[in-house]
């Protein structure tokens, strides 16, 4: 790797990732991004004089991948776990403490969940201990999986807001096999959903992994490709932004010819880092089976709408912020409670109070279709019902994320695998990015791992990944 010319495509943390990854073995590295600035779904900003996410807020920290590179890139200093980890579900017409025991909204025991469902519901989930086996097959629903065991109403009430806070989709639409790991194997090694879930807690609880579950930087998530940037600069990387790919072609030579505006780079080996729609236009020439594919993926939009209050006279719940399950038909699907969620937002802005919604599920457009001062009235609405909070914001911001999630359905672990396969003919060609192994950050950049690993002719990484995605938990709430 030590002196080949390599061209990342796309600024987003999956190619600041892989440009950092290798600038550090010595690669010459540029990276091509579209738009003006690094970072996508990754946006620092300001609101109040608070500074502030406009985009992801946290990262899971019991995987490696995303905190190990805030280190590396001089961050170690800042990051900090949530101040508060407790949470709360806005369901049938109260908050409702956010309940513990369970993966992903699937509870081991009925009494779990006692509080959040009706009785009826709770009853319900008595009944999977008896029912004959429900077969998985390959891949399986989430929600329709769930619901088969233990009722719709632990699906309506606590896994579609949880799930719908990591991917902004339907779970009945998304795959188990990809976005709950753990339960798929489950439910393929047991009859009885409880008694998997058990077995899985049990697991967990013999591992006895310690320290925080997620973690967060001082100044914000969106501070880190600010850093990872200027790393893979100081390393003699070269980024360039307000630079549009229009080409990817192989050269007879074997190496690759990128061209951007009036441009042209030879690579030994190009990684692209970019959704799916722009991916699939990329490879359409040289790799149309993989195009074809990328095609297919669809995307969900969603909005934040950020506000700050004067602190004085305004008072919220305990907490991190609350869960919303669309079952109760209310606009918001989530708040977070950013100046209580994050120590270093209260110790900085000790007279503002920052809290956040987000609006915008799979399949909704209507909503996003409104304008941002429309946003701030529903969203407001909606926190006044939840929370009793009445004051006029001092500011409001609303950041618009279109087509910001990819989705993944039944069947995307076999997507993303017929995916690498096609790209895996074409030497020093790869592709990374949250529409293959996972949305969150370390599943960003364990993608981006694997794609440097595929170059240099090492596949273990990117079967691994194949088999087992990583998955993206919640992070308390408004993720």
């Amino acid at each position: 790797m030590s002196g080949s010319q390599v061209v990342v495509i796309g600024a987003g943390i999956a190619g600041l990732a892989a440009a950092h990854r290798l600038a550090r073995r010595g690669a010459r590295v540029t990276v091509l991004e579209a738009s003006d600035r690094v970072g996508g779904k990754l946006l620092p900003g300001e609101i109040a004089g608070a500074r502030v996410d406009l985009g992801a807020e946290s990262m899971l920290a019991r995987r490696p991948e995303a905190v190990a590179l805030a280190r590396e890139v001089g961050l170690g200093g800042r990051l900090q776990p949530p101040a508060t980890a407790t949470a709360s579900i806005w369901t049938r017409g109260a908050l409702r403490p956010m309940p513990k025991g369970h993966v992903m909204g699937v509870p081991g025991t009925a009494e779990a969940l006692a509080g959040v469902l009706s009785d009826e519901g709770l009853a319900r989930i008595e009944q999977d201990a008896g029912l004959p086996r429900t077969e998985v097959g390959e891949d399986v629903a989430v929600g329709e999986y769930v619901a088969a065991r233990l009722g719709r109403e632990v699906v309506d009430r606590l896994v579609e807001p949880l799930l719908g806070g990591v991917y902004a989709g339907d779970a009945y639409r998304i795959s188990m096999r990809s976005a709950v790991p753990q339960l798929f194997q489950a439910a393929r090694t047991h009859t009885s959903l409880t008694e998997g879930v058990r077995e899985i807690q049990a697991r967990m609880a013999a591992n006895q992994q310690t320290g925080p579950v997620f973690m967060g930087i001082e100044g914000g998530v969106g501070t880190l490709p600010l850093a990872v940037a200027d790393s893979v600069r100081a390393q003699g990387g070269e980024i360039v932004t307000g630079a549009p790919v229009s080409e990817l072609r192989r050269e007879p030579s074997g190496g690759w010819k990128v061209v951007t505006g009036d441009r042209v780079l030879h690579a030994d080996a190009v990684i692209v880092a970019v959704p799916a729609p722009a991916a699939a236009g990329l490879l359409r020439a040289e790799a149309p089976e993989a195009a074809t594919e990328l095609d297919t993926v669809e995307y969900a939009s969603m909005a934040l709408v950020t506000l700050a209050y004067r602190r004085s006279g305004t008072a919220l719940p305990a907490g991190s912020g609350f869960l919303v399950p669309p079952v109760d038909g209310r606009t918001i699907k989530a708040s977070t409670f950013a100046s209580q969620k994050w120590g270093w937002i209260a110790d900085e802005n000790p007279d503002v109070v920052v809290l956040r919604t987000s609006v915008g599920r799979y399949g909704e457009t209507k909503i996003l279709e409104r304008d941002d001062t429309d946003l701030v009235d529903v969203s407001r609405h909606d926190l006044r019902e939840a929370t009793g909070l009445d004051a006029t914001p001092l500011e409001t911001r609303v950041t618009r994320w279109t087509d910001g999630l990819p989705q993944y359905p039944v069947g995307h672990h076999a997507r993303v695998a017929r995916i690498r396969e096609h790209v895996a003919k074409l030497p020093g060609l790869a592709v990374c990015g949250a529409q293959y192994d996972g949305v969150g950050i370390p599943a960003c950049v364990a993608s981006a791992h694997a794609a440097v690993d595929q170059i240099q002719g090492d596949l273990a990484a990117v079967r691994e990944l194949t088999a087992n995605p990583v998955q993206s938990l919640h992070g308390g709430a408004g993720e």
